[in-house]
């Protein structure tokens, strides 16, 4: 009885570390998101993809987060996929229609979007303690109508609208007509004011819609 337990517990061990031996996904689905073939910039981790494979008979998502820059990148087996962009999730109307990507090794699937507003022409001034921004907004889609724009100062390069040290904000109806330069104006935090290098970016707010669409961040010599 005792080497019939003994045999059963070494068969189990066996399984076990088949099971925990299985490779991982070794092929990579790379992409941006893009509107007329440039990528457009996000909050880092707040706008997400799902990617949905086909053929199985229990289908899981496999969530894809998007970085600032606009990039993605995820770790998958082979296979038929279905991409799908989260429903109003980011700063652009909602796509419906899915992207089938097929993966054998490595795949570029960039997603093409059609966004409420997009930042133009940034560059930044400082003057003392204070930095000011100047840029231009265009409008893309028009289902929905502008909020505001706002600069945003932080140390490190992940800078947003939930990672800044400080921040300023125009209304929509202190906003110029639309291919007019907009200027904002921040404060440098006093906990920014002697250090090496700050970061800068402006964001565009739309109306009913969570997330921001930005410029790329920039660094300043603080000096």
């Amino acid at each position: 009885m005792k080497f019939h337990l003994i045999i059963a517990a070494v068969l189990l061990f066996i399984t076990g570390c088949k099971k925990d031996n299985k490779e991982p996904p070794s092929s990579t689905i790379t992409g941006r998101i893009i509107y007329q073939g440039q990528p457009l910039s996000v909050r880092s981790g707040g706008v997400e993809l799902e990617l949905w494979q086909y053929g199985y008979q229990l289908r899981n998502k496999i969530p894809v987060y998007v970085k600032q820059d606009g990039s993605f990148s995820a770790r998958v087996f082979n296979g038929s996929y279905k991409m799908t962009l989260l429903k109003g999730n980011g700063p652009w109307a909602d796509m419906p229609d899915s992207i089938d990507v097929q993966v054998n090794g490595s795949v570029t699937a960039d997603v093409t979007v059609d966004p409420y507003f997009i930042v133009h022409d940034v560059t930044y001034q400082r003057s003392g303690n204070n930095i000011t921004a100047t840029f231009r907004l265009q409008p893309v889609n028009t289902s929905r109508t502008l909020e505001a724009a706002r600069l945003y100062i932080g140390q490190t390069t992940i800078v947003d609208q939930n990672n800044n040290m400080a921040n300023a904000s125009l209304p929509a109806n202190q906003i110029p007509d639309f291919g007019q330069p907009v200027t904002i104006t921040a404060a440098i935090p006093a906990a920014l004011q002697n250090k090496d290098y700050l970061f800068v970016r402006v964001g565009v707010k739309t109306n009913g819609v969570a997330e921001l669409l930005y410029s790329l961040p920039m660094g300043m010599s603080n000096k």
